[in-house]
This record gives structure tokens, sequence and C-alpha cells, in this order.
């Protein structure tokens, strides 16, 4: 790794050589090397980039709610990156156009992976799992909102660390070897998950505060005005009643379910 850039620090994923995700297709690893300096990534101390991940079937405020934070980081460089250059459907009818390829995208400071159903395919896409695991062997943090907590999981970066996702998948992020925890946002490490959809303004401004200080992320904060006084207190599993959060966390358990274990075999050996 770079040291000039001090935003730069290695994240490690489990078993990071190999990937057997148990689909027709292999996962594409890197060939070796004689020079040791191959793949450390060319960062430039006077800008940060930040890559924010697209698949079809993403929640789209899992990412443009972050994205509306972060790119207004002093020295920030966005990008949004995709299998193809075509627009992505998220979950709402909504498209997103990337602006470079899974194949083509440059090294990044911090990669940002939103949630939605369509995580739960993503992280089950060999090309998706290898360039997670590829930016998170040369990016400062790794980052999640929502569902996309599984996604950097099957890239095998969850293991033994503490995260957080959507309150109704939450109880699966132990197939990964997390530690699921209640609060909105979880630092672990350089490995950051955020709670569902909303939560991901928050794990932005957090971010902003350590990349650039907290006064520009106040600024930041005061510019999209970002001041909640939601008409109802209904936004939380903790005070929502329990007959409803447990048939949704079981729900979710019999639509997902089989996919996050099939992942979490791949990775979890």
């Amino acid at each position: 790794m770079s040291s000039e850039n001090p935003r730069v620090r290695p994240v490690h994923p489990v078993e990071a050589e190999v990937v057997e995700v148990p689909l027709d297709a292999e996962v594409p690893t890197p060939e070796p090397s004689d020079d040791p300096g191959a793949g450390t990534p060319e960062h430039d101390p006077a800008e940060i980039r930040i890559a924010f991940l697209l698949f079809p079937g993403l929640t789209q405020l899992d990412l443009t709610g972050p994205a509306q934070v972060l790119s207004r980081v002093p020295g920030a460089r966005v990008e949004y990156v995709a299998a193809t250059l075509d627009p992505v459907p998220s979950d709402c009818g909504l498209s997103l156009v990337p602006t470079t390829t899974i194949a083509d995208a440059s090294p990044a400071d911090v990669l940002v992976v939103p949630g939605g159903d369509g995580a739960f395919d993503a992280m089950l896409d060999p090309a998706v799992v290898a360039f997670v695991r590829r930016e998170a062997e040369r990016a400062t943090w790794v980052t999640s909102v929502c569902t996309g907590a599984f996604v950097i999981g099957a890239a095998g970066l969850l293991a033994g660390k503490r995260a957080t996702t959507h309150w109704a998948s939450k109880p699966m992020l132990a197939a990964f070897g997390a530690q699921p925890v209640d609060d909105r946002v979880v630092d672990d490490g350089a490995v950051v998950t955020a709670a569902g959809v909303s939560a991901g303004i928050d794990m932005a401004l957090w971010l902003a505060a350590e990349l650039a200080g907290q006064p520009a992320a106040e600024a930041i904060q005061l510019q999209i005005e970002y001041d909640p006084q939601p008409p109802f207190d209904a936004g939380s599993a903790v005070r929502a009643d329990t007959r409803i959060v447990t048939e949704a966390r079981a729900a979710a358990e019999a639509a997902r379910g089989d996919r996050v274990a099939r992942a979490a075999a791949a990775v979890m050996r």
C-alpha cells in the first residue's frame, strides 16, 4: 500500500485469493505477478475517490442519500460502477446511469455498496464479489447501506466484525461470521455498515467527518437540510409491534435465506 496517502489502509478479506460461489461461472482472480508493487493503487492525495456499486434491484435511496452527502466532501471524485454502462433499474422504477464499469473502475478510497432485494442476487454474482474484494484490498473504507452488508459479507469482509443491516434481515448476517448489532451505523475498523435505507445518510455524514473533519460534515448536513422530523414514530424495529417485526423477519428469511446460505457456504469454509 502507498504510504503517501494517510487515508489508505488495507482491508484483508477472509481467504481473499479464492472465492467459490456455487454457480456455473467462476470468480475471476488476479494473475500472480513478480512485481511486489503490482496492484498498489495510485491514490491522489488531493482527491478522495468514492465508488458507488450499482446492480439491478438496488434501493435507490441507499445510494442517492449517501451520494448527496459524499459528493459534497471537499476533493471528492465520485464514480458509479456497474457491470456495463447501461442504465441500472432500481427497486422503485427509477434507473441510474453508471459512469464506469467494474472492469474499468479506478481504485477507490471509499467503496459504498447499497442494498435492496437485488443485493441478494448481487452477492451471488462472481464479478460483483471479485470487484468488492479487489476494492477492499486498496480502499480506506468499505461501506454498506441496508442489505448491501450481504454483498460485502459474501466477499468475506464481515467475518469477526460487528455489523448492521436492515432490521428484517439482520439475524442472517451471522451466516457470514458477523456479530449483528442494533446500532444505526457500525464502524469496525475499515468496514462501516449502516442500517436500513435512510441510515445511509447518517453513515455518509459520519464518513464525511472522517474524511474532511466535523465542521465540513456539519456544513454538508446544513446544505442538504438534513433535520428529520417525521410525522410518525414508527421507523424503528425497537419500537414497532413485536408481532409485526417477528413476521417480517420470518418473511425475509423465507425469501432470502436460501441465497444467503449459498453465499455464506462459499466464503465461510
